[in-house]
């Protein structure tokens, strides 16, 4: 019995620095840095689909002016001005600050596709943009 208890156990330590290093090998891969590759991609894909979506004038104004301008369908006078990187979006009712919106996505994404997010959910449902929205 002893004799079983003391192979168990010898088994047991050659094994233990194989699953310590397997351990470990788990948590770099999981490291931020060891998924950059698969964020460049992502951020590329973002960009293209962003420059394909909006139009040459549109994206333009994102590059130059670190914003995108996007008009209220419902209501002619308001204006949405969408950050190029993280940040609050400016609305603007007759050419007067009237809010700033925190609007965002729980998972990180590409910058590309949250000015792209916002862009589409104004014009295709406002009213629920907005109720989704911390005001400032």
């Amino acid at each position: 019995m002893n004799q079983v208890i003391g192979q168990a156990a010898e088994v047991l330590s050659n094994l233990l620095p194989l699953l310590v290093m397997g351990v470990l090998f788990w948590l770099v891969l999981r490291h931020p840095i060891c998924r950059l590759p698969k964020r460049a991609d992502a951020e590329r894909h973002a960009e293209a689909l962003l420059r394909q979506m909006l139009t040459e004038e549109e994206y333009q104004q994102l590059v130059c002016q670190g914003y995108l301008k996007v008009q209220s369908p419902s209501v002619p006078q308001r204006t949405y001005l969408i950050p190029r990187y993280r940040g609050l979006v400016r609305v603007y009712e007759s050419g007067k600050s009237v809010m700033r919106l925190c609007v965002g996505p729980v998972d990180p994404v590409p910058d590309a596709d949250v000015v792209l997010i916002h862009k589409l959910m104004i014009e295709g449902n406002e009213d629920e943009y907005l109720r989704s929205a911390n005001v400032f």
